[in-house]
């Protein structure tokens, strides 16, 4: 359903540091940048990841109420990836990470905000 997912952020290396840590939890290989673009772009094959630099010149924000999630294999996946994320400038949010029953399924959620104060969830459907 989605191309691309991209962010905004005023912190080009912090936010490299964080999703190389974070995507590469996840399988996604290190953040290539776009030569004098001012932004970075993680490659998997359903999909791209970016942030960049506002192209207003405005600081960058974080939507209200948005969340970016990414699917993971496990559990322990999620875990890992979420201990990457506070391990490298993010910050934890929502409930801890952990199982929520929807009534008819339920999904492992881990939440954090990146260093620009964007959501987001890895998410595991449990079988």
């Amino acid at each position: 359903m989605f191309s691309h997912i991209m962010v905004g952020t005023d912190d080009l290396e912090a936010s490299k540091k964080f999703y190389d840590a974070v995507l590469g939890t996840l399988g996604v290989k290190p953040g290539r940048d776009d030569p004098g673009k001012n932004r970075i772009f993680w490659m998997a094959p359903n999909g791209m990841f970016g942030v960049t630099k506002p192209i207003d010149g405005k600081p960058a924000c974080h939507a209200n109420g948005g969340t970016i999630g990414f699917a993971t294999d496990s559990p322990e996946q999620a875990d890992r990836w979420h201990a990457a994320g506070v391990a490298n400038g993010g910050t934890s949010c929502e409930d801890a990470p952990g199982v929520r029953d929807m009534g008819a399924f339920k999904l492992y959620l881990a939440y954090l905000r990146d260093p620009d104060g964007n959501k987001l969830c890895a998410m595991y459907r449990m079988p």
